[in-house]
C-alpha cells in the first residue's frame, strides 16, 4: 500500500510526543522478543517479518528520541535514515519469502494466529496513541506510518494463519509476507521523499539569514 505525504506543518515536536515515543519503544521491544520466539517455533515468514519490523521500529523510536530536541535539518536526516531502513526491511522480507519457497517449509497456523492477535492489540494501542501526531513533520509522520503499517501487518498475519490452516500450505503465509515487504518499501519511499523536502527547507531557512547578514555588510 502506497503512502502519500502532505507538506510538513509544525517545525517542532508536539506536546506529549516524547512520552508517546518512550511508550511505543518499550511496547515494540517487548513484541520483538515475543514474535521472534514465536516465528522460530512456528516457521512463519510473515511472523518473522513482523518481529523484524518490531525491532526496526524500536531502533527508529530511539533515533527519533535522540533528535527530538534538535533542529529540523537533523530531524529530517533522521527521517531519511528511517525511510531507508523501512525500504531495506521490505527487500529482506521478499528475499526470505523466496528462500522459504525453495525450502518448502509449512508454518504452524495456531501460533501464527495467537501471536498475531497479541501483536495487533499492542500495535492498535500504539497507533491510537500516535494518531494525533500523524500530520507533523517528516519525523513524526514516519513514526505514525510505522505504527499504522504494523497494525495492518498484524491483521494480515492472522489472515495468513487462517489460510495456512485451511490449505495446509505455506502460500498464504508467503503472500502476506510479500505484501508486508511491499508495504514497508512504499512507506519507506514516502518517508524519504518527505524527509528530502524537510532537509531542503531547513537548509534554505539557514541560508537566508547568512545571505541577509552578508548583504547588510
Amino acid at each position: 500500500m502506497a503512502c502519500s505525504c502532505s507538506a510538513p506543518e509544525p517545525k517542532s515536536s508536539a506536546p506529549g510526543f516524547r512520552r508517546a515515543l518512550w511508550i511505543a519503544l518499550w511496547v515494540n521491544l517487548a513484541m520483538f522478543f515475543v514474535e521472534g520466539l514465536a516465528s522460530l517455533s512456528s516457521g512463519s515468514v510473515s511472523l518473522m517479518a513482523d518481529a523484524i519490523d518490531f525491532f526496526g521500529d524500536s531502533a527508529n523510536y530511539i533515533l527519533s528520541l535522540t533528535v527530538l530536541s534538535m533542529g529540523m535539518l537533523w530531524r529530517g536526516r533522521a527521517a531519511m535514515v528511517k525511510g531507508i531502513t523501512m525500504t531495506v526491511f521490505g527487500l529482506v522480507v521478499w528475499a526470505r519469502a523466496v528462500w522459504v519457497v525453495q525450502a518448502g517449509i509449512t508454518p504452524e497456523p495456531l501460533t501464527m494466529g495467537t501471536v498475531g492477535l497479541i501483536a495487533l492489540a499492542a500495535n492498535v494501542g500504539v497507533a491510537v496513541m500516535l494518531f494525533q501526531f500523524r500530520e507533523g513533520d517528516s519525523d513524526m509522520r514516519s513514526v505514525w506510518l510505522c505504527s499504522r503499517n504494523d497494525a495492518i501487518s498484524n491483521i494480515a498475519v492472522m489472515v495468513a494463519a487462517l489460510g495456512v490452516f485451511g490449505t495446509g500450505t505455506a502460500w498464504p503465509d508467503l503472500i502476506v509476507a510479500a505484501i508486508m515487504g511491499s508495504l514497508a518499501m512504499t512507506a519507506g519511499i514516502s518517508v524519504m521523499r518527505h524527509a528530502r523536502r524537510d532537509i531542503a527547507e531547513a537548509k534554505a531557512g539557514s541560508a537566508e539569514p547568512a545571505t541577509a547578514t552578508s548583504q547588510s555588510r
